[in-house]
């Protein structure tokens, strides 16, 4: 089974709060949501999202990105529940990491299920004690607490050998926000752990000494609130339209085996619930062209589908685009700053060629020029294909000679994470050896975002 395949079974639409989709979801569907990721057997993250996260992300793309790709996105604080009642589709309540991990240990030591503790404040053998006295017959496979160091110089290869010798179904990374989920985001995958879940800075709760909860700062609250005011303003609902006059939602086939999604007038919370479980077959099927041309009016839990519909595509492999949309569903993806996560054709047939020359376009183009190799990356640099795009660079690299500049273009490159950063770091030091100026040019605004919040931006690009 899919890996969000389990999550798109809930009848419930989620709802884009500040452009992050949370789930509709009480504390008993998480439970039992985690029981199906495990016996499905295949990769997938979940996070709790509070104040201070949302207003973290506003600012930093990537963070951004790895809630837009999350499985499961869970409302850790009561503002952003009020927030959702706000905006018209209402959560049912806070899903704490407090509230869902001792449960999910006790879930864990009722059915077998192994689990491994990684990160924490405290020594491997003490949070190991505390957590046996409260559960004394979980399957407690591992616990580690890698020494202490930033994202990109952690030693990734041990802590995922340790995880393939251990084979745990459930892991809980305490390396605190957002270090834990940009660890999460790139190496859950190849750890092939079926249930990853954030556990804040220490493991204190899970051995019932749950310490002061944590704070809200005044900036990150005012930065919030304004925020959801302006959300709630610009997606207001005006009157309804009467139902035989909206436009209905069509699934058509091209003559090319894709498909065209004609979305209706109105894209809201009835129109989610009334189409969502036909346009996620759709997505599910091939590359999903998404009509928006008769769309005046997008409200929070619409915007929601539109990143969950794009999600699944991601994950399957699928090309999704959004075609024609009209200036409110822009203005929308605009406020929430998604409209970088979505690739906006002005026609289906725009599309189409787009999606054609894709499908044919190389991750990796050279060109040599007296004592300048020029390479250029397109696309997305990830996790996903770091390792592909590695090897393309790296057979490249043949053509260049000592004392030559490598030039690494970047101005198509669309966006890229803590991953793709620890591969343009690789290249820099290694090319360095090998009597090679290694330069990478034109990076994106998004590319730019993600390298400045390494705090790397002098060094793999030069002066700001």
């Amino acid at each position: 089974m899919q890996a969000n395949n389990i999550v798109n079974k809930l009848d419930r639409s989620p709802i884009a709060i500040l452009g992050v989709p949370f789930d509709n979801v009480t504390l008993a569907d998480v439970l039992a949501l985690a029981a199906e990721m495990i016996g499905s057997r295949q990769p997938h993250y979940a996070t709790t999202v509070g104040v201070n996260f949302l207003s973290a992300a506003l600012e930093d793309v990537e963070l951004r990105r790895i809630l837009f790709d999350a499985h499961l996105i869970l409302a850790e604080e009561t503002p952003v529940v009020r927030a959702s009642r706000m905006l018209g589709n209402p959560l049912p309540g806070c899903v704490t990491a407090a509230n869902l991990i001792p449960q999910l240990l006790a879930l864990a030591e009722k059915n077998g299920w192994r689990v491994f503790l990684l990160g924490g404040a405290d020594t491997d053998a003490a949070v190991g004690e505390k957590i046996r006295s409260r559960h004394p017959q979980l399957n407690l496979v591992g616990v580690y607490s890698p020494p202490e160091a930033p994202l990109l110089e952690m030693d990734h290869g041990d802590i995922l050998r340790r995880l393939r010798e251990a084979k745990p179904d459930i892991l809980l990374v305490a390396f605190g926000c957002p270090k834990q989920e940009k660890w999460i985001n790139m190496n859950y995958r190849e750890s092939g752990v079926p249930f990853t879940l954030g556990a804040g800075m220490t493991f204190d709760f899970l051995t019932g000494t749950v310490g002061k909860a944590k704070e809200v700062s005044w900036s990150d609250s005012w930065k919030f609130n304004a925020a959801v005011v302006r959300q709630r303003w610009q997606l207001r609902g005006k009157k309804k339209l009467k139902a035989a006059a909206a436009a209905k939602a069509e699934v058509i086939p091209d003559p090319f085996g894709n498909l065209v999604i004609r979305a209706p007038e109105q894209l809201g919370a009835a129109e989610a619930s009334t189409y969502q479980a036909e346009w996620l077959r759709a997505v599910e099927s091939g590359h999903v062209m998404f009509d928006l041309s008769a769309t005046t009016f997008v409200d929070s839990t619409g915007v929601g589908i539109l990143i969950k519909l794009r999600r699944r595509a991601r994950e399957l492999g699928y090309q999704f685009f959004l075609v024609s949309p009209k200036p409110a569903v822009e203005a929308a993806l605009k406020l929430m700053k998604l409209e970088e996560f979505f690739t906006v054709q002005a026609s289906v047939q725009g599309a189409r060629i787009l999606m054609e020359s894709a499908a044919r376009a190389p991750v990796v183009t050279s060109g040599v020029q007296e004592k300048e190799l020029s390479i250029r990356w397109s696309g997305e640099v990830t996790a996903l294909n770091a390792v592909e795009l590695g090897a393309y660079t790296e057979s490249e690299l043949t053509q260049a000679t000592a004392g030559m500049t490598v030039v690494i273009e970047l101005s198509r490159v669309t966006f890229v994470d803590s991953t793709g950063i620890g591969l343009m770091l690789r290249f820099k030091k290694n090319l360095k050896r090998r009597d090679l100026n290694l330069q990478f040019k034109n990076p994106t605004a998004a590319v730019r975002n993600v390298i400045r919040h390494t705090r790397l931006e002098d060094y793999l690009l030069g002066a700001a």
